[in-house]
């Protein structure tokens, strides 16, 4: 069975940091390109964070710049997000996807596999 599993969400205080993990089965995620996704109650999905399948280019939507950092460890069949500085407003539930798409993007569709996702609640 082909799926992706993402772990390593909690509850922290803002200024916190947590490390997101996203494990695939049944398929190796180092041929496709992996995004960090999360959806807030009432809001739409929106991407976060994305890495290339080759060459490790990366993408951070505004929000999250210079607090998030995306990487790989093809060995583990592994994707992380190392998330620092956390604030309220990250407060959502996390989820990785894999897309057949080679270049860059968030839109959603054009995601083939994707978790059940990670809860991360931001709170003081």
């Amino acid at each position: 069975q082909l799926q992706v599993v993402e772990s390593g969400g909690g509850l922290v205080r803002p200024g916190e940091s947590l490390r997101l993990s996203c494990t695939a089965y049944g398929f190796t995620l180092a041929v496709y390109p992996i995004a960090w996704f999360r959806q807030a109650p009432g809001k739409e999905r929106e991407g976060v964070s994305w890495i290339s399948s080759s060459d490790g280019r990366t993408y951070y939507s505004d929000s999250v710049k210079g607090r998030f950092t995306i990487s790989r460890d093809n060995a583990k069949n592994s994707i992380y997000l190392e998330m620092n500085s956390l604030e309220p407003e990250d407060t959502a539930v996390y989820y990785c996807a894999a897309s057949g798409v080679v270049q860059f993007t968030f839109d959603v569709s054009e995601y083939d596999y994707w978790g059940r996702g990670t809860q991360v609640t931001v709170s003081s």
